[in-house]
């Protein structure tokens, strides 16, 4: 009947997959088609072209403009104020000839004829090279510009006598343009040039030029920033009065750098300004003073327009996304409807309910994808009614390993734990129970024991009647596998005890059980025949853990380990020495030792005595050297397997 009901299943599985397919039927408009033509098409016409090549060949276009309007800027400018200084050197010359045997300009006439020609020359006076600055030649004031710190001719010639170093240069031929803004306190520049007057002797005109309508050539630049600069950089001729009369000195910008290095005449190049970003520079030399006209435009005011433009696309960009993301919004509740489906029957599946099934709602990849999940958790569902019912019969984990056939034939040479434990008196317990009463009380003292070596890691090898083997390491290994297997016997300690709680008589009698662990080397693999195959250990470790266990009784203990388990942690528990035996198998004696507990418990009993009243061991000091070991439960002599020295 059994074997009907398992047919019938079989067939039912069965049926349910054929239905499955079945009612599944694949749609050729592939959901990329359907995503490459609504969305692309929107995206791909609407912003690629407008954006970068708008961009790129405006900016394109932009900077050449900038670049060939600063440099003809620059020349403008350049050539204007070669003009205006050559045609103010060649009056205050004329006016030198025709006052040369003068020392000041006391005619009137002269002197209105002058300066009406030559508004904004300050002053202007001749110094002889034999004079060394001490006095002019010459020297003469405008009348049309009053100023209470220079209102008369000594104020501008304390000015050159003190800076007479610098304007010996004129003496050996060069012409001199200097900024002396700070010390006025006004835009003025000096202008200096050699002069060869009537008597021959080797002459310098000095004047002083108030910068206005000079100064407004270079205000009407346009978008970039003009200045004069002389031959160190320091400035001479800029729209911002203020760094006039501070002195600013340029030299550290990259583009009046250039120049003052530079054997060309006239250059440009973009640039890196602290404070501004980049920047264009256009430089274009005087010639005649040793300076040069500087043009500057940072780049984010020179692409301004670009940037306007890019903002306005950005705009459109941004109006056409989000048309775009309505429209795919709409359209996508079609995917992410079942798609949200998946992920919640993917969480059922994880919580591992495998009876979870989405109807498919289209013919697509979506759906596809819902049909071969349903078929998924299907399978699911069958493989962990199999793994549940396969870990009944052997250690789950155990289990998946061998599922997932990562258990290999034959064996393997491990080192391990091996535990063995046995219920006291377990026969005469049995005669006086039923046999469901024996199965009822043997399940719930199992289920017990069984938890206490899962929570250390260990597996239960097998149950051999009342008796349960146990290994830890033989399967995967473990840290300190005596430890864990030591920690497990003293948790079957503590279980066992609470397991008594509430027993006593024929039917609920007290349960008392003897541990014995070894430590060594086994043969750990599948082990049997080609119908049938166990996952057992075996070796000669494993005989004497099973003789140790046997020895709990004439010892009057419940947990005993040998020497080599011992060995292995003898720093973590406290432990008793028991008098030496002689095993069957075994040539050499062997040491054994009771386990009282933890090292790091608090509450360890301190000796064998307090162990034994805890746990109410009745202890027989002549059990300890038995002639012959007779089985008392069955009444048959039984061969001694082992001897205490």
């Amino acid at each position: 009947m059994k074997e009907a009901k398992s047919d019938r299943q079989v067939v039912d599985t069965r049926t349910s997959v054929e239905a499955l397919s079945e009612t599944f039927k694949a749609s050729k408009l592939t959901i990329r088609i359907k995503l490459m033509v609504i969305i692309s098409s929107i995206i791909f016409l609407s912003l690629s072209a407008i954006i970068y090549l708008a961009t790129f060949f405006f900016k394109k276009d932009s900077e050449n403009r900038i670049r060939e309007n600063d440099l003809q800027i620059t020349n403008i400018i350049s050539l204007k104020l070669k003009s205006e200084f050559f045609s103010l050197a060649s009056n205050m010359t004329l006016l030198g000839l025709n006052l040369s045997d003068k020392s000041d300009c006391d005619d009137p006439e002269l002197r209105s004829l002058f300066f009406n020609n030559a508004k904004d020359v300050l002053f202007v006076g001749i110094y002889l090279a034999k004079d060394e600055f001490n006095n002019p030649k010459f020297s003469c004031l405008n009348p049309n510009f009053l100023n209470k710190d220079f209102s008369t001719p000594e104020s501008y010639e304390t000015i050159i006598n003190f800076n007479k170093a610098y304007f010996k240069k004129s003496m050996q031929g060069s012409t001199l343009l200097k900024n002396f803004s700070p010390q006025i306190k006004d835009a003025v520049l000096a202008y200096s040039f050699p002069f060869q007057n009537k008597g021959g002797d080797k002459s310098i005109i000095v004047s002083f030029l108030k910068v206005s309508n000079i100064k407004e050539t270079f205000s009407s630049s346009g978008a970039s920033t003009t200045f004069l600069v002389d031959d160190e950089g320091g400035v001479l001729i800029h729209p911002d009065k203020k760094k006039m009369i501070e002195g600013v000195n340029f030299s550290n910008l990259v583009i009046v750098k250039s120049m003052l290095t530079s054997k060309l005449d006239n250059s440009q190049q973009g640039y890196y300004e602290e404070g501004v970003g980049d920047s264009i520079g256009t430089y274009n030399k005087l010639g005649f003073t040793g300076g040069g006209i500087i043009s500057t435009i940072p780049e984010s005011k020179a692409f301004e327009e670009v940037y306007n433009l890019q903002r306005r696309n950005i705009y459109l960009m941004i109006a056409v996304l989000n048309l775009t993301i309505i429209i795919v919004f709409i359209y996508s509740k079609t995917l992410t409807d079942p798609i949200l489906k998946l992920v919640f029957a993917s969480g059922k599946i994880g919580e591992g309910d495998y009876s979870v099934r989405i109807d498919p709602k289209s013919g697509d990849e979506i759906g596809l994808l819902t049909n071969s999940f349903n078929h998924m958790s299907l399978g699911l569902e069958e493989r962990e009614k199999l793994k549940v019912s396969f870990g009944k019969f052997v250690n789950k984990e155990l289990a998946e390993m061998a599922m997932k056939g990562e258990i290999k034939l034959g064996g393997e040479r491990k080192y391990c734990a091996i535990f063995f434990s046995d219920i006291r008196s377990f026969t005469s317990i049995s005669e006086k129970l039923e046999p469901e009463e024996v199965v009822e009380f043997l399940n719930q003292y199992m289920t017990e024991m069984v938890n206490c070596v899962n929570k250390t890691g260990g597996i239960v090898d097998k149950f051999i009647g009342d008796a349960i083997m146990a290994t830890w390491g033989a399967l995967n290994p473990l840290p300190n596998e005596t430890e864990a297997a030591v920690t497990a016997s003293l948790m079957m300690r503590t279980a066992l005890q609470e397991f008594n709680v509430g027993r006593g008589g024929d039917k609920k009698p007290i349960i008392k059980i003897g541990c014995g662990i070894n430590s060594g080397y086994v043969i750990s693999g599948q082990i049997g025949s080609n119908e049938r195959l166990e996952y057992t250990v075996i070796g000669d470790s494993v005989n004497l853990a099973s003789r140790i266990e046997s020895l709990n009784k004439p010892f009057g203990c419940d947990i005993l380990i040998s020497q080599d388990s011992y060995e292995q942690v003898k720093d973590i528990f406290k432990v008793e020495k028991m008098p030496s035996i002689k095993v069957k198998g075994k040539e050499d004696p062997q040491t054994i030792y009771s386990v009282l507990g933890r090292l790091d418990d608090p509450d360890c009993p301190p000796d064998m005595r307090t162990l034994r009243k805890i746990l109410h061991i009745d202890f027989d000091e002549e059990s300890l050297h038995p002639k012959k070991k007779k089985d008392s439960e069955d009444g048959e002599d039984k061969e001694v397997k082992y001897e205490i020295l």
